[in-house]
This record gives structure tokens, sequence and C-alpha cells, in this order.
């Protein structure tokens, strides 16, 4: 059986549904599956053993010049060519809809009521409802369950062996990993509590940072190991870590791919992106979040005490 599986972005996305696939391994060991990809966020599935191949689109670049259109719709039809038996589209929006449709008619999805664009569904041959509101990993283990007659569980997931594989000779051994940065300012943490929180610790922290501004603030918390990495050693650094505690963004979530222990920090979106358990803590700011309409001028992660973070850390680590 060939399945491909499409969810193009983002890193969060990506990561938060790639343990489906070590579970369709287990049923279908001689299944081959393929992962369409933005290219940008390619790199997080790569050395994946379960994965067959990874197929780049840059979709993306479709924004910047309309008739990118075109060099991107050849580039689906080419993978098309691999005669897929059924495609699962995992994203639910007009973009990957239309890339499934493109690749295949035998396409399941959510439902217009379930979709995050309901159109999506227009396109989808099998739609299932599951409720837009319900925590992300389950909606993904459902439509997985509803579109190739498994039974994961919830159990089965939190048992789950480490799904995110990086190759690198580099060591890191951090004690802790902190995530400053994120897609949305209203998710950040602020750098004063960031701090307390650190010296509060005690331990070596490790801050990984992406661009100029989460440079600057990493440079102001003190005695800490400052790295830019590629998603490879990313990867590596968070999988190496005791503990990592980082806003409600990408890198963070490559510890609960990755059975490491971890505090994530939600303020304009609810707290139900993974499963939480007892190496996992979900800490929410006070505001009420409408799953339907987020809010990113909701700012009130800065709400979030930061003896909290310390008390959990502390019993994280020991």
């Amino acid at each position: 059986m060939k399945i491909a599986i499409v969810k193009l972005s983002a890193m969060g996305d990506i990561i938060q549904s790639a343990f489906i696939l070590q579970h369709i391994k287990k049923e279908f060991p001689n299944s081959k599956i393929d992962w369409i990809a933005e290219e940008s966020f390619a790199p997080i599935l790569e050395n994946n053993p379960h994965i067959d191949s990874i197929k780049k689109l840059n979709l993306k670049s479709i924004k910047k010049s309309p008739l990118n259109i075109f060099k991107e719709i050849k580039k689906v039809k080419q993978i098309a060519k691999k005669n897929y038996d059924l495609v699962i589209d995992l994203q639910a929006n007009i973009k990957s809809a239309i890339t499934s449709r493109l690749l295949c008619k035998n396409i399941y999805g959510y439902d217009k009521n379930s979709a995050r664009e309901k159109e999506a569904s227009w396109f989808y041959k099998h739609k299932f409802n599951i409720p837009y509101h319900l925590n992300t990993i389950d909606r993904y283990r459902l439509l997985i369950n509803k579109s190739l007659g498994l039974n994961i569980t919830k159990e089965d997931v939190l048992n789950q062996k480490p799904y995110l594989f990086y190759k690198t000779k580099k060591e890191f051994n951090p004690e802790v990993v902190f995530i400053i940065g994120a897609s949305w300012k209203s998710k950040i943490y602020p750098k004063e509590k960031v701090k307390r929180v650190i010296q509060a610790l005690d331990v070596k922290v490790t801050v990984p940072y992406s661009n100029q501004e989460e440079y600057e603030f990493a440079k102001s918390l003190g005695d800490i190991d400052i790295v830019k990495l590629n998603l490879n050693e990313l990867k590596a650094l968070i999988s190496q870590a005791k503990l990592i505690i980082g806003n409600d963004t990408g890198p963070t979530y490559i510890a609960w791919a990755n059975n490491i222990p971890s505090i994530v920090l939600f303020g304009p979106v609810p707290p139900d992106r993974i499963y939480c358990d007892e190496k996992t803590v979900l800490l929410k700011s006070p505001s009420k979040v409408n799953p339907y309409k987020l809010d990113k001028e909701d700012y009130s992660i800065k709400e979030i005490n930061e003896n909290f973070i310390i008390k959990e850390a502390k019993r994280l680590l020991s």
C-alpha cells in the first residue's frame, strides 16, 4: 500500500502529527509512506526510518510570484506518478486539499465542520467528523484510525517511541534548554521572567536562537550558552537535554516527540496541542481562548507565574 501524507506546515504542526508514522508502520509494515511538506520544514522529518520519501514543495513562493504556481503544480504531478493508493490530508486547508487532489482521487480528510478551512472538504472522497476543538493529537489520531481502520489509543501515543531523528557528530548534553522564540510576539514569555527562572534553577542553560532579535533576547539572560543551529542540530540538542522549557512553538514540541521532560507555556492558544503527562507540563495563562478564533493580541502569557515554572522544573530535574 502506497500512502501519501499531506502536512505542509508549520514546524510545530508537523511535529505534532508525525507520531502517526510508527503506528501506521506497525500495523502495515510493508506500506510505503511519503510525506509532502514545505521545503523549509522538511528537515524536521529527515532521517525518519518510517518515511520512505519526503516530497518537498515551495508553495509559499507563489505569494511572491503567482506564476510559480505552474512550477509547483508540475512538481505535484511528478510526485503523483508514484500512483498512491490513498492520500491523507492532515492539514485541511485549501492549499493542502488541492495538493492532495492532484496526487490521488482517493483522499481522506476532515468534513466541512471539522476542517480548518471547510472548503477543503470538497476535495475529499472520504470525510470524517472530528470536532476542531478537540485536542490536536486526538484529531490526528482519530483521523488516522478512521482512514486506515486502526485503533491507536491515547495510551499508545503516551507510550510511543521517540520519533524525530538526527545525525550529527556534535555532542551537546545540556541540562536545560529554554526556547525563547515563537511565531507570534504574544506567544513569547517575558525576558525578565525567563531570567528569574534561569537564576532560580542554578543549572547550565542553553538557548538556541534563529534571528537577531532572539540573539539579543538571549544575551540579556546572563551566564548561558547561546547557540545557532540547523534543524538537525536542534533536534540533537533538545533530544540530549534533561529538560526543555519553552513557548508554544515548533522547537519546544521536539521534546514531547522524543520523550524529553518539558514545560510548555501557553498564552493566546489553548493548551491542547499535545498530551499532558507526568513529564510534560502545560502551563496556561488566565485568559479564555476561542479555538475557532485565536486572538494574536492576547499577551496574557506574561501573567504565568514564574514560580510555577521553577517548581515544576525542579521536580522534573529531580
